[in-house]
């Protein structure tokens, strides 16, 4: 991996490309992410960048990460991930990651927490079907049966019922990017990113092309 970024959501739109066609895109706040530490094979085992993004109170930190953004010289950051990159020795502490790392055409991959949905029924969870709505079938959105009776005399791990639903995290891999904004470090991702507004998305390069 040599390209990657952290990233808010801001929300979706539409915009138009020179042959008047309608792409839906999602705008990402990409950057600019500082380096805080660069990790190498001799000291740390491994070789990779850390990263932080988004400026945090000084109150809201902890004494181990305010000690590591001391020792930095950076601001205090909200967000601290780590990238393995492939030249991670190219890398200083107080180097900026911004948009521009990206151009448009590029293909990604965004990861994030996807929205929370509360506790919902099988047939929004899973998609099952409904019984019938008359008043007399007295079974209209009931799971159906969870298993046999007396053997095997219990349900089945894994087994498609009721619950919590949503707040897992997804990857959405090949996502194209359309437009890159320089000044205001603005992603325009052609299709969704899972997440609600504000939230953190992980941009990285595909790890496989769509075929």
């Amino acid at each position: 991996m040599k390209k990657a970024i952290l990233a808010t959501k801001v929300g979706m739109t539409q915009i138009f490309n020179e042959d008047g066609v309608l792409t839906p895109v999602t705008v990402l706040q990409a950057g600019p992410c500082v380096v805080t530490q660069v990790k190498t094979v001799e000291k740390d085992g491994y070789s990779a960048v850390q990263v932080g993004f988004v400026d945090k109170r000084e109150k809201l930190v902890n004494k181990p990460l305010k000690g590591m953004f001391d020792k930095a010289g950076v601001s205090y950051k909200r967000f601290v991930r780590e990238f393995r990159f492939e030249n991670a020795e190219e890398y200083s502490v107080k180097d900026e990651i911004k948009a521009d790392v990206f151009t448009a055409g590029d293909k990604i991959d965004a990861t994030a927490i996807s929205k929370g949905k509360g506790f919902q029924g099988a047939i929004k969870r899973h998609g099952q079907s409904r019984g019938p709505m008359a008043h007399g079938s007295k079974y209209h959105r009931h799971a159906g049966s969870n298993g046999a009776c007396s053997d095997p005399s219990k349900v089945f791990k894994g087994k498609k019922m009721a619950g919590h639903m949503g707040a897992k995290q997804i990857t959405i891999q090949n996502l194209e990017v359309v437009r890159v904004d320089v000044e205001n470090n603005l992603l325009l991702v052609k299709g969704s990113v899972p997440g609600p507004k504000k939230a953190l998305i992980t941009i990285k390069e595909t790890v496989k092309s769509a075929k």
